[in-house]
């Protein structure tokens, strides 16, 4: 047996704060979907280092280039302003060890705010884009702008495609590839999910890769 689930949402679906399900669709609390998450570094007009904590996206392409694809990134923040503006950013990933710092930028993101400084971040300069990357991080993919979408048309936020021009890989884990997973790798965002039957479930997590099976 399945639960079937509709777009019509019940009404013990309430929102935890006002406006989450205009910034979030009430699906994603529904499927639990986890996505990696990475800090978005760009400049500000000022000058000023931003770093933004992002999930929600995925990393593909073919022969003609690899591709950030991000989407719900909110239009009203100095992150997307920047990204329209430069045309560039870096995506940084970082293990769960930085996870506080990571939240810091999110509380300390004023206009005239070093957020590299505020999240105890080094800058560090990119090789192909004019924005820095974060030295504490393990992967970084520099990015130039592709396009950018409303895909719902709510003008809330936009999908963001940039084609990576350049990767910065950590020595240590170019060296043993599976290092990337587990305790000091990739970390994953796992946004809230609930209970469809009655919208019970109120807290956030955070996750790592096991690896269970290698093959080819």
């Amino acid at each position: 047996m399945k639960l079937e689930v509709t777009e019509q949402k019940p009404v013990y679906f309430q929102e935890e704060w006002p406006g989450q399900y205009e910034v979030f669709h009430w699906f994603e609390f529904v499927c639990g979907i986890p996505h990696p998450l990475f800090m978005i570094s760009t400049y500000k007009e000022n000058g000023q280092p931003n770093a933004c904590l992002h999930s929600w996206s995925s990393f593909s392409g073919d022969g003609g280039g690899f591709y950030a694809i991000m989407p719900g990134l909110l239009r009203r923040t100095h992150t997307y302003q920047n990204i329209l503006r430069t045309k560039e950013f870096c995506v940084n990933f970082l293990s769960h060890d930085y996870f506080e710092q990571c939240q810091r930028t999110i509380v300390s993101n004023d206009f005239e705010t070093d957020e590299f400084a505020a999240g105890g971040f080094t800058p560090e300069p990119a090789k192909t884009v004019r924005v820095p990357r974060i030295k504490e991080s393990f992967l970084t993919l520099e990015c130039s702008l592709v396009m950018e979408k409303d895909l719902s048309q709510q003008g809330t936020s936009a999908l963001v495609i940039g084609k990576v021009q350049a990767i910065a890989l950590d020595e240590k884990l170019g060296e043993n590839a599976y290092a990337r997973y587990g305790q000091d790798g990739f970390l994953f965002n796992i946004h809230q999910p609930q209970n469809p039957s009655n919208g019970q479930g109120k807290l956030s997590g955070i996750g790592v890769i096991e690896v269970i099976k290698k093959y080819g």
